[in-house]
This record gives C-alpha cells, sequence and structure tokens, in this order.
C-alpha cells in the first residue's frame, strides 16, 4: 500500500494530521529528527539539512511538506525536498505562508512556484498567523500576565493547528483540490489586544498586550534562548499585521474539511491547560 510521508510529524500540525491520516485507513511515514513512530506510524529519521531521500521516499506516493519551526532558508531546505518528490512522481501537499503569492520574490512563493511547475499533482496551503502560538511563542509573556509583539492594532484571522492538519489531510486523501492553493483562516480577525481579552475570559485572570517596536521584539525573543535569524524573521513577517494584510477571512478550510473552521475561543479552551501550565 502506498505510503503518505508527512514530515514534521512530531509538530502541532504533523502529529494531528497523521493521527487524523491513520484514522482514514491510510499508511504513513512519520518523519522527525528521532525518526520514531507517531500515532501509531511507522517513524522514519529525517534531517532536512541532510535528507536521506532514498529512505524518506521508499513506497511513497505523497508528501506533506513543511519548513520545521526555527528553520528560515526555505529555498535551499525545501527545494531539494521537491526535486526529489517530483523526481519520483510524488504528490506534494506544501505548507506555506498566507500573502506569500503577493511577490514571486518572496522566497516561500519561489517555493511554491517550483512546486506548480513540478509536473506532480499539489496543493499548495497558505494559513494565517498560528492560534497556537499563544501557547508556544508568546506563553512566558501570558504567564505574567501580558505579552508582546510589534502587531501594532494590525488583525489577524488566527488559525487554529487543528484545521491546518485537517485540511492536509483531505489534500492528501483526495485529488479534488489538486493544482490549487487555498488561504487557510480562522472564522474570525481579531487584534492582538481582542485576542487577549478572549485568552483572560477563557483563562479566568486577566492578560493583557503591549505593542513593541520589531528590535525589542528581537530582543525578548533573542534573550529568551530564539536564535538571532528566527527572531529577525518573526519581526519581519509582523509587517504584514501592521499592514492589514493579514486580516482576511477565507471560507477554505470548510470547502477542504467540509466544516468551519475553530474560532480563537475554541482553541483557548482546547489548550487551556497548556496556557495554564
Amino acid at each position: 500500500m502506498p505510503s503518505i510521508l508527512v514530515t514534521g510529524a512530531t509538530g502541532h500540525i504533523g502529529r494531528p494530521l497523521v493521527k487524523d491520516l491513520i484514522a482514514r485507513g491510510e499508511s504513513v511515514k512519520a518523519a522527525s529528527r528521532a525518526g520514531k513512530p507517531v500515532e501509531g506510524a511507522e517513524g522514519v529519521a529525517f534531517d532536512i539539512a541532510k535528507p536521506d531521500f532514498e529512505t524518506l521516499f521508499a513506497g511513497v506516493d505523497r508528501l506533506f511538506l513543511l519548513l520545521p519551526t526555527g528553520y528560515v532558508d526555505s529555498k535551499a531546505l525545501l527545494l531539494p525536498i521537491v526535486q526529489a518528490a517530483a523526481a519520483r512522481r510524488v504528490k506534494i501537499v506544501f505548507i506555506s505562508a498566507i500573502g506569500v503569492d503577493a511577490d514571486d520574490s518572496i522566497p516561500y512563493r519561489q517555493v511554491e512556484i517550483a512546486i506548480e511547475k513540478s509536473g506532480v499533482p499539489y496543493v499548495i496551503l497558505r494559513p494565517n498567523w498560528f492560534a497556537d502560538n499563544f501557547h508556544i511563542f508568546w506563553k512566558a509573556g501570558i504567564d505574567h500576565g501580558q505579552f508582546s509583539t510589534p502587531a501594532a492594532d494590525g488583525k489577524s484571522s488566527f488559525i487554529d493547528a487543528r484545521d491546518i492538519a485537517a485540511s492536509a489531510a483531505a489534500a492528501l486523501t483526495s485529488s479534488r483540490f489538486d493544482g490549487k492553493a487555498y488561504n487557510l483562516t480562522g472564522p474570525a480577525a481579531l487584534s492582538y489586544a481582542e485576542a487577549a481579552e478572549t485568552l483572560s475570559s477563557v483563562l479566568g485572570r486577566k492578560i493583557t498586550y503591549q505593542p513593541i517596536s520589531d528590535e525589542a521584539f528581537v530582543a525578548m525573543l533573542t534573550g529568551a534562548g530564539v536564535s538571532a535569524d528566527y527572531a529577525n524573521f518573526l519581526a519581519m513577517i509582523f509587517h504584514p499585521v501592521r499592514e492589514g494584510w493579514t486580516a482576511a477571512v477565507t471560507d477554505h478550510v470548510q470547502t477542504l474539511t467540509g466544516r468551519a473552521p475553530h474560532s480563537l475561543r475554541d482553541y483557548a479552551e482546547h489548550n487551556k491547560a497548556a496556557l495554564l501550565a
């Protein structure tokens, strides 16, 4: 039975995706650094900087591809994988980012273009800012009752990682969506101040939001152990938030999965223990 190769299989998208695919009766190869089984799927070791293509793609006919958190050189790391998949006629479902289609010089867009020209079936998924960032990147601030980003008053239609995983599962298990790109958003656009109000309501304690400059944001992240390259990358991608470009709301999750996406309140209630830990 042909397998689906899921990169980032232990991550916030990868793990629920693997679980969903296994529940659908699919054969899955779960790729991660450790190479251990994930949610009942076969584990395979995967170093994005030094991939073993023969092992990774053995028996595979579909690929879920993303750039792991902490990496910034999307072209150098992802294009060899795209080329290896295309050479083996493997369908590609790629996690890009909302808005990259505005400029073909954007590295993520250049990866998309390579996929579009690869000659193999593909689906491109462009999620908005992850709701899950609140219990990942902004958790330390939430613990202290105030988190800070350089978003100013900009709004984002935060997307729950569960909805990204469900959208990817649909794209991987059907040909109906092939050859298209989908912008994945939550059901409403919220400012970070409004998000803080939602978190406060769910967690039962006051959470506030403090806008800061790019420079202060980078200093805060590097002080917490984030690499300077990745901290600067995160600061850079807040520019579209401030400009209002991430406030769009689409029905693409509904189109792919047949159900509406989770709200930020849904996300907070589902992850309440992690947010309070």
